[in-house]
């Protein structure tokens, strides 16, 4: 697929940019605030679902092939949980508040039980009406700490420990963290699927 432009369902100046470092300099990567400042209602049941539908819609307003990114922490103790409801665990209240109700959630949980992954899931349509998304996925598989460490990142990243690293995820730089990723691991996926290698970065 020949693409020089993708808008991204997304009005995060902060995902768009470290999206788009990920996707490189062959494709330029434009928000859906400069077309709308509408958010579609996320009615999915899952990671996949609700990414296809905000790729649709981010193609339907602005008539450009569109990319769209579903991502959460789903915890294995909890079945999947806060999975979709990752941002809004704690109803809407922030970070420290979702970082608190897990917490809480696992407090007599044994450290073997707490095992847990970051999803990602992209989408990418060429038209609305695509009848074939590209879905990309990645997972970075980690547990839940007993407190938090570490100051970088946002969301769950304090409490997420990485084996690999030794150390949480808020422990990482951002530049580390943006190799090994779930995010990461997925925009690897998509950039093989387009057909970018990486000296097009």
């Amino acid at each position: 697929m020949n693409l020089t432009q993708l808008v991204l369902a997304s009005h995060n100046a902060g995902k768009l940019k470290e999206l788009q470092a990920m996707l490189g300099a062959s494709v330029q990567l434009r928000s859906i605030g400069e077309f709308s400042t509408v958010e579609p209602e996320e009615t999915g049941l899952s990671f996949v679902e609700n990414a296809i539908l905000k790729a649709r819609n981010a193609a339907r307003i602005s008539g450009l092939p569109a990319l769209a990114d579903d991502s959460g922490l789903a915890v294995d103790y909890l079945g999947g949980a806060p999975g979709i409801y990752s941002a809004r665990y704690a109803d809407g209240q922030g970070d420290a508040a979702n970082n608190a109700k897990l917490l809480d959630a696992l407090k007599d949980v044994a450290t073997e039980q707490r095992g847990a992954q970051f999803v990602c899931v992209l989408a990418l349509v060429r038209h609305a009406d695509d009848p074939l998304p590209i879905l990309c996925e990645g997972l970075w598989h980690g547990r839940i700490l007993n407190a938090a460490s570490g100051e970088h990142g946002f969301g769950y990243d304090p409490l997420f420990w990485v084996p690999e690293r030794h150390c949480s995820s808020a422990e990482l730089t951002p530049a580390d963290k943006n190799q090994i990723s779930h995010r990461a691991r997925a925009m690897a996926i998509l950039r093989q699927r387009l057909g970018l290698s990486p000296d097009q970065q």
